[in-house]
């Protein structure tokens, strides 16, 4: 089963944050609707989804695999 550990964005280095953030953006599948935005852009949409608490960063530690995920399926990996 799966341990997953809440990680607060704050606790990164503003550059390991971004690292992270660039490549969830570029991973295959990720649409951003009809318009294509530039790279920083998605990035910044995404850090503030952080902020507002709409999207956590959640850790896999038996895969040592991180996603983006919303708060509500967050909290179902988290409590269980």
């Amino acid at each position: 089963m799966a341990e997953f550990v809440m990680v607060p964005p704050e606790r990164l280095q503003q550059d390991v944050l971004n690292a992270l953030l660039e490549e969830y953006v570029s991973r295959d599948g990720t649409d951003y609707g009809e318009r294509e935005s530039t790279l920083a852009s998605k990035v910044g949409q995404l850090r503030q989804q952080l902020r507002s608490g709409d999207l956590q960063l959640l850790y896999d530690a038996d895969s040592e695999q991180w996603d983006l995920v919303p708060r509500a399926q967050a909290e179902l990996l988290l409590n269980g």
